[in-house]
């Protein structure tokens, strides 16, 4: 059987479809499976062990578009799938999964798209306080799926070993006394409905690292707020002495592989509701996340419940959830009034939970492991 899944765009939402790569490779582990994704988030699948085959669908712009797709259908009706899944439900996902001709396509109920399917689900607005895991999962339901167990099938990304050197190496240039405790602070977002004011963050920062005199904080970024992130490491130094300036770096944006080995091997991860914290979600690093207008239970971390999270939320507001087109308030206020305090607090007792789980169950100074596998890494083709 020849399976295909095709998830285009966001980071996070590709990060959430790998609890289910893992289960269609245990229900049918013989299959030829493959994954049709974006450039931007092709790391997340990259080294996948469950997929055979990971395409990457470009996006180039114009009339090279058509181009592009059109050499992309082809080749995808040609590869004669017998499933094909599609988790994303836009018009370039249901064309492409109409492309394939399989006798059994599966997408969500969407008006305009649902045509491109045999097999059409129900996507409710009822479904947003339900995980988006969840929510993808239904998409399974034809395939007769067990329910999703995070326990059984978390999300994953494998961490890249060259990955892990260059990230060492580069911490090492900026200062970093390899083995103290490092914090993640990860300050971007996709749109301004997700972003936390840089004056929170610049407090956070202050608060982490004065009176811990090992602790180490790394604010990271996207490519489009690097110059934002640069000046909230340098406007925390400016409040603190040599020794607790020194500790807190700007080390740069981090392509997903290294980001991935950067958060796995820190003491904890802080960040908003974007893709970052979802690959945070794919390692046993206990995690911190500032939620505004999404909710923690629909993209909260996916891994077993016994690994450390907690969410910063203000949740006794009327207009929260919301679409993120337009603030009724005009003031972004789900998340601008969360102060640091409520952050700092957070990080601190995931930090407590934490030493208190590794001294229960692991022996001194074993770093917990993401989950074993065996299957064979994927091709990635462009």
């Amino acid at each position: 059987m020849k399976i295909l899944l095709v998830r285009l765009r966001l980071i996070g939402d590709v990060v959430f479809t790998t609890p289910a790569i893992r289960a269609i490779r245990r229900r049918f582990p013989d299959c030829r499976l493959a994954y049709v994704v974006e450039p931007d988030a092709e790391p997340v699948v990259a080294s996948n062990p469950h997929l055979d085959e990971v395409i990457v669908a470009a996006r180039p712009g114009g009339a090279a578009r058509l181009t592009s797709d059109w050499s992309l259908a082809c080749r995808l009706r040609r590869a004669r799938y017998d499933v094909a899944i599609d988790f994303h439900g836009g018009p370039r996902s249901s064309l492409l999964t109409l492309a394939t001709g399989a006798p059994m396509r599966i997408g969500y109920t969407v008006a305009g798209r649902s045509w491109s399917y045999t097999h059409r689900i129900a996507r409710s607005r009822a479904l947003r306080p339900r995980h988006s895991v969840v929510n993808q999962w239904d998409l399974l339901e034809p395939l007769g799926m067990d329910a999703p167990d995070p326990r059984r099938d978390p999300t994953e990304m494998p961490e890249n070993g060259e990955a892990l050197a260059r990230v060492a190496a580069r911490l090492a240039s900026a200062g970093y006394d390899a083995g103290q405790p490092m914090v993640v602070l990860h300050v971007s977002a996709g749109n301004p409905f997700r972003r936390w004011p840089a004056a929170s963050f610049t407090d956070l920062v202050v608060r982490l690292v004065s009176g811990h005199p090992s602790r180490w904080v790394t604010v990271t970024s996207g490519p489009s707020d690097m110059a934002a992130a640069a000046q909230i490491s340098r406007d925390a130094a400016r409040r603190l002495d040599a020794h607790a300036a020194r500790r807190v770096l700007h080390a740069g944006d981090f392509n997903l592989h290294d980001l991935r080995a950067l958060i796995g091997h820190a003491a904890l991860f802080i960040g908003g509701d974007s893709g970052p914290l979802h690959i945070a979600g794919t390692t046993t690093t206990p995690i911190v996340g500032v939620y505004g207008p999404t909710l923690p239970a629909r993209s909260e971390p996916w891994r077993d419940p016994a690994l450390v999270a907690e969410a910063v939320e203000m949740d006794d507001l009327a207009c929260r959830p919301c679409d993120q087109r337009a603030c009724v308030t005009n003031d972004f206020r789900c998340l601008a009034a969360i102060p640091a305090d409520a952050v700092y607090a957070a990080a601190e007792r995931a930090l407590a939970r934490e030493a208190a789980r590794s001294t229960e169950h692991e022996a001194p100074g074993t770093k917990h492991q993401a989950p074993s596998t065996e299957h064979e890494a994927p091709s990635t083709t462009p």
